[in-house]
């Protein structure tokens, strides 16, 4: 009898798990203390959660190293081989949901299509909640709790421990603890860690003689608070002046005396400002004599109305800093002539000087956020800019981040991220300035981007605070306010909420008729919107009797070819379907 051999299909080899890493871990500090002790305690508390997400909330003061120590366990967590890694710079919600889609998008969430941010974001959280992936999320900066309510991962389901969250923030309040969060105090290095730190960082200089005597050294850390930040300023100066610990203390002190005339009332809210203060001011003032001389106090004052989480270093070489540069030079006294042109070569150049002072990070291997400084450093340079510099400064930032802007969001998203993330802290330190001259259009433009990203309830609620603004400070009749409120009633539209955005749009007609005309190009757009919007909300009629005003306007303005012409047919033609007028919908 004859047997058959029988065949069955190979089995297919599972994917091996790739792991995920999102976001930019800082790089170690120079001569960076593991606060052995500190460590230990938060070590204790995870134990003692250690069927559950541990949330921990690394709350303390500016420039006591809470992102450092952060950095250093999300390094031990990539070490040893977490699955998922996710750092996130939180200081604005968009950019934790921002994070979050890209996150879903590596993973392979299913259902992550790249078209909602917030859907995208919301799905990575669903996906941790039921993962037996091991994860670790880091929340850089928290600033916004009541905006990242709904943005904190959830515990997984049972009683495995998957992964846990990591928090730093400078608040203290009740939404801090919330929700079951552990609470770990950040405070400033004792006195060893601060001695072991200064020692470290001559050490590695090569500057060990610049020690001196160790009582010197101990008073030196004292009087900076032994605050990290203030130590580094302080090593950097003495690395590059050449000179001890007891003259450095010297020049502190004299520095620190003649502070309170410059620093405005209230100014020093976390108890650190006047040790950080006094040492930029040391640093720079050391460093606007060094090549290239007179850009290192201008060009730090720019980058302090910047996202110290980062910027583009291609925002040095675009003309709006350049001219800046040029225009707040100090130029040698030898000089006669006046200063010359900057090019992109020397304002990187002064970016790098001050990167050896430890004022801020100058690295291009961090990409899109190349360029970083330390949030109290950042007020410091703010807090002594004459109040007549800063006008243009922030014309000049505004003017740089519109200049670096990708034309083509898509092709460049996490550039766009970045972006927006400085067009928000700048509008923050700006105020009334951004709006000198009605609103700057980096304003509009980073609207436009949240929507391009598919943030649509956070373009809804920026048009907001953007078109409220505009009103108050321009007034309802300026050609921007008006402008603003038609980004506005998109968003409502995009958002779903139709009827919202038409009591919008009828407004914005009727202004746009009175300020421009009623053949001007913006005029008939916005009335091809409201019939948009008047048939999303079943007010077919309506609809059909502004687009065929707008079709014959087109015709008449553009031409019968023009692509917006050819857009407003076939509108006009949805329409008389959606009302069974079959034939004039087929013509």
């Amino acid at each position: 009898m004859e047997q058959h051999q029988h065949h069955y299909p190979a089995p297919v080899p599972e994917v091996a798990w790739q792991p995920v890493r999102v976001g930019a871990v800082p790089p170690p500090a120079t001569a960076f203390q593991p606060r052995t002790r500190l460590r230990e305690g938060i070590d204790q508390v995870r134990e003692r959660h250690s069927t559950v997400v541990l949330t921990q909330v690394l709350s303390g003061g500016g420039g006591v190293g809470k992102s450092q120590l952060a950095a250093a366990y999300a390094r031990q967590a990539h070490a040893d081989g977490v699955d998922v890694l996710v750092w996130v710079d939180a200081a604005d919600t968009s950019q934790i949901i921002t994070t979050y889609a890209r996150a879903a998008k590596k993973v392979g969430v299913p259902g992550v299509d790249g078209q909602d941010a917030e859907n995208d974001a919301a799905a990575f959280l669903d996906w941790l909640a039921v993962t037996d992936r091991t994860w670790l999320v880091v929340l850089d900066d928290l600033t916004d709790l009541e905006g990242a309510g709904p943005w904190w991962p959830r515990p997984p389901a049972g009683t495995g421990h998957s992964g846990r969250v990591l928090a730093t923030t400078r608040r203290r309040d009740a939404l801090v603890s919330g929700a079951g969060r552990a609470v770990i105090d950040i405070d400033t290095y004792t006195r060893p860690e601060a001695l072991s730190y200064l020692r470290e960082r001559l050490t590695e200089a090569g500057a060990a003689l610049l020690w001196g005597h160790d009582e010197h050294a101990i008073d030196l850390v004292e009087a900076l608070g032994r605050l990290p930040l203030a130590l580094a300023h302080a090593a950097a100066y003495m690395i590059n002046e050449d000179i001890t610990c007891d003259d450095y203390l010297t020049l502190f002190d004299d520095r620190t005396s003649r502070l309170e005339a410059l620093l405005p009332p209230g100014a020093d809210t976390d108890n650190y400002g006047q040790q950080v203060t006094a040492s930029l001011l040391l640093a720079l003032e050391a460093a606007q004599r060094r090549e290239p001389i007179g850009l290192a106090v201008p060009a730090i004052r720019l980058a302090a109305h910047l996202d110290p989480a980062g910027h583009p270093l291609d925002l040095w070489a675009t003309e709006a800093v350049t001219t800046y540069l040029r225009s707040h030079r100090t130029p040698p006294a030898t000089d006669l002539s006046g200063p010359g042109p900057i090019t992109p070569a020397q304002a990187r150049a002064a970016l790098r000087l001050l990167h050896h002072y430890a004022l801020l990070t100058s690295e291009s291997r961090s990409g899109d956020r190349a360029v970083r400084l330390h949030a109290l450093t950042a007020r410091a340079a703010r807090e002594t800019t004459p109040p007549v510099d800063i006008p243009i400064t922030v014309r000049a930032a505004a003017d740089a981040l519109a200049e670096v802007w990708p034309e083509h969001e898509h092709t460049a998203p996490a550039l766009a991220a970045v972006l927006r993330a400085n067009t928000d802290t700048l509008t923050t330190h700006a105020g009334e300035l951004i709006w000198e001259d009605g609103c700057h259009p980096v304003l509009f433009t980073a609207g436009h981007s949240l929507s391009d990203a598919g943030l649509y309830a956070a373009a809804l609620t920026y048009w907001h605070r953007t078109a409220s603004g505009a009103s108050r400070l321009l007034g309802d009749d300026h050609h921007d306010t008006v402008l603003a409120w038609a980004y506005l009633a998109n968003s409502y539209s995009q958002t779903g909420r139709t009827h919202e955005a038409i009591g919008i749009e009828e407004r914005v007609v009727t202004d746009l008729e009175r300020l421009l005309g009623y053949d001007h190009a913006e005029t008939v757009t916005a009335r091809a919107n409201l019939a948009a919007s008047y048939r999303q909300a079943g007010r077919t009629s309506e609809a059909i009797d502004i687009e065929e005003r707008v079709v014959s306007d087109r015709e008449r303005l553009l031409g019968h070819d023009h692509a917006e012409t050819v857009t407003a047919r076939a509108n006009l033609a949805a329409s008389y379907g959606q009302e069974k007028r079959t034939d004039e919908a087929i013509d």
